[in-house]
């Protein structure tokens, strides 16, 4: 069978596509050159490996003779991986809801040769099915409007990219008042599920910075109604059937409100968010579901996902076109691998049945009749089982494909997740891993302060986005707040450096998307709004805040204020897609910088630094300062040293600090939650 242009690609979804009898092209200015010089338009095709719909499509469509050669006398063919190119992703998905569509993956985009959108779908069948359009009557549709209807085409096109461009480049600024924070955060609450978490309605994403803001709410105010909310989201999440309770990890996400029937991908970054956030919720009441969930979860990532000391992208839903075969089960399979361990047991907690609701299978969840946990003696069995389960999964089931190409942002994901989880669980093994995926991003992707996106099998591919440089920024902290290793400190200035000088929109304020050394799109995408991870512009608010607490120089702190500044006008418009922005502010305006001095191999410095590692803290900032070193000029405990010569913490928030803190005991007890307000009927304390 011949190949087309995409065998020579690196990315695993694009080569998916390479014996088509498509001729596809992947994108770039030959592309375009094409569409210009033939008069055809483009048919843009955006997917990614873990998309069970764009396998479908690809198996109904791309792959069949009829089509592709409808789709090659009419169009010039466009395949793009939007976890390759983001950035390309993001201005087509918002044209396309724009255009009235919802967007989502497989998106389906057609353009003029400048690139300007017209008609836009996602999945279309080969055949009539439920109302839906069969992609050949679409794509023969389309093929005539533009040949007899050009002038129209190119009017509606122009204008819709005039609506793109306005959008990023519009004026997004508002009045700010610290107080909004506790505001925005009684918004997001109403917002919530109250019998399942999560944001009401279906389908349901594991949106861990949404719930973070909650969580944070809580510890700020100590308001009981945020922690309710934050526990019912997590304890469905980490119980039902978006958790794969056999192998670790949750999926992408749940398309029923509790949570029961999952999507079956799972994504690194997903993965690293949600790591993070049973971190710091789980540790305020040493919860051991969640913990137990961190643990099988980076027990996963570091088994199923690991590239040399990087780590992969996702897993597919699919095993040879089935969604969810490598994770459902019939009952008899399920008494086959347990046998001889008491089986029964294990499929009344979790729900097994002769006739499973997903297509006669099991999705394996616990949100039965039984509690959790149960007696310790019924808990070790069932985690027995669960690992005999795993081992025949394992060995006698053909894995989902795996997308192993190394994306800079998720890593930095992951990274700041293990060291946040290593350093709260006071597990080293999870920070070494953090630290050898650091170095091997920083080899694989680094090139002096910049980065690039992609990585695999020895190939860089595109230049580093905005979101590359903030969580990777952010991963550098984290490891310099856990080792005290100044290289980790200087790669997170060096990392903003370069985001200042080549992603900042100096007119309008805050970080664009693509650099501006970068090959120009349709037009330079500049969001604060969360897509699947966090946002830059999100994320570097509370990254620049870290910085000025490290170094106590202002430019940082200025920065941070002048995208705050930027994007203020959204927390009235779109505030639930703004967690990362929210958990940034917060930091900013409330950070606490705990500082100890006294040589880090000293054990009571050790048991300092395991005081606060034992808090939820998420606008915490760790300096421990070795005797005969001192803070930058400005910091607010410039000039404080040991107390008695013994290693000694001070607690400092809005240029105040705490009196000397020599007690670990004395130091976790300043750092509880402030008082609760007085309920009705009740004197303050």
């Amino acid at each position: 069978m011949s190949t087309n242009r995409l065998a020579e690609e690196t990315s695993p979804y694009l080569l998916l596509h390479k014996d088509n009898p498509v001729d596809w092209h992947a994108w770039g200015p030959d592309a375009f050159q094409e569409a210009e010089s033939s008069g055809k338009p483009v048919l843009l095709s955006i997917g990614y490996t873990a998309c069970h719909w764009c396998h479908v499509m690809n198996r109904e469509s791309f792959a069949d003779a009829d089509t592709a050669a409808l789709m090659n006398d009419n169009f010039v063919n466009v395949k793009v991986d939007r976890e390759e190119r983001p950035d390309i992703d993001q201005i087509y998905q918002t044209a396309a809801q724009a255009m009235g569509y919802p967007g989502g993956w497989p998106l389906t985009v057609f353009l003029t040769a400048r690139g300007e959108p017209f008609f836009v779908g996602g999945y279309f069948p080969n055949e009539e099915r439920f109302g839906q359009v069969p992609f050949k009557r679409v794509l023969e549709d389309v093929a005539k409007k533009y040949r007899e209807q050009g002038e129209a085409v190119a009017t509606d096109a122009g204008r819709i990219s005039e609506f793109l461009g306005a959008q990023w480049s519009r004026d997004q600024r508002g009045p700010f008042d610290p107080r909004l924070i506790d505001v925005v955060a009684v918004h997001v609450a109403q917002r919530f599920d109250l019998f399942y978490g999560g944001v009401s309605g279906a389908p349901k994403f594991p949106n861990a910075p949404l719930t973070e803001v909650l969580w944070r709410a809580f510890l700020r105010t100590g308001a009981v109604q945020f922690p309710q909310l934050v526990q019912v989201t997590l304890d469905t999440m980490c119980l039902a059937g978006i958790y794969d309770h056999v192998g670790g990890g949750f999926h992408r996400y749940a398309v029923d409100e509790r949570w029961l029937v999952p999507h079956f991908e799972k994504m690194l970054y997903d993965n690293a968010l949600m790591i993070d956030l049973l971190t710091t919720v789980g540790i305020h009441n040493r919860v051991p579901l969640y913990r137990t969930r961190v643990d099988e979860t980076i027990g996963w990532a570091l088994r199923e996902m690991m590239v040399g000391d990087g780590f992969a992208s996702s897993l597919d839903a699919d095993v040879d076109g089935e969604e969810g075969a490598y994770y459902l089960w019939t009952a008899s399979e399920i008494d086959a691998s347990l046998m001889g361990t008491f089986a029964q047991r294990f499929k009344d907690v979790y729900g097994i049945r002769a006739e499973g609701a997903f297509n006669g299978k099991n999705i394996i969840a616990r949100t039965g009749a039984f509690p959790y946990p149960l007696p310790d003696a019924d808990e070790a069995l069932l985690k027995r089982q669960r690992e005999l389960l795993l081992a025949a999964r394992s060995q006698t089931r053909k894995a989902p494909l795996r997308d192993d190409k190394v994306l800079a942002d998720s890593n930095g994901m992951m990274i700041a997740a293990l060291v946040n989880a290593g350093t709260t669980y006071a597990n080293p093994a999870w920070i070494a891993a953090a630290a050898k995926a650091f170095a091997f991003v920083v080899k694989t992707l680094g090139d002096g302060n910049r980065l690039f996106h992609t990585w695999r099998d020895g190939k860089r591919g595109h230049a580093g986005f905005a979101d590359d440089y903030a969580q990777m920024a952010r991963a550098a902290l984290a490891l310099w707040e856990a080792t005290g290793e100044k290289d980790y400190l200087d790669h997170a200035k060096h990392w903003t450096l370069a985001l200042n000088e080549f992603f900042w929109d100096a007119a309008n304020g805050g970080y664009c998307q693509t650099p501006v050394d970068d090959t120009p799109l349709l037009h330079r995408v500049r969001t604060v709004q969360d897509q699947a991870g966090m946002s830059a512009n999100g994320t570097m608010v509370g990254v620049l805040a870290k910085l000025f607490f490290a170094t106590g120089e202002t430019s940082y702190r200025d920065r941070a204020g002048q995208i705050v500044g930027s994007f203020a006008g959204e927390l009235g418009r779109s505030f639930l897609a703004l967690g990362a922005y929210l958990n940034g502010l917060e930091t900013l305006v409330t950070g606490l910088q705990i500082v100890i001095v006294g040589a880090r191999d000293n054990p009571k410095t050790h048991e300092l630094m395991t005081a606060v590692f034992g808090r939820s803290l998420p606008n915490r900032l760790l300096l421990v300062v070795p005797p005969g070193e001192t803070l930058p000029e400005g910091h607010p405990a410039l000039g404080k040293g040991m107390e008695n010569g013994q290693p000694t913490a001070y607690v400092c928030q809005h240029q105040n600090c705490s009196a000397p803190i020599a007690n670990p005991v004395t130091l976790s007890q300043v750092l509880q939650l402030p008082p609760r307000p007085p309920q009705a009927g009740q004197r303050p304390q």
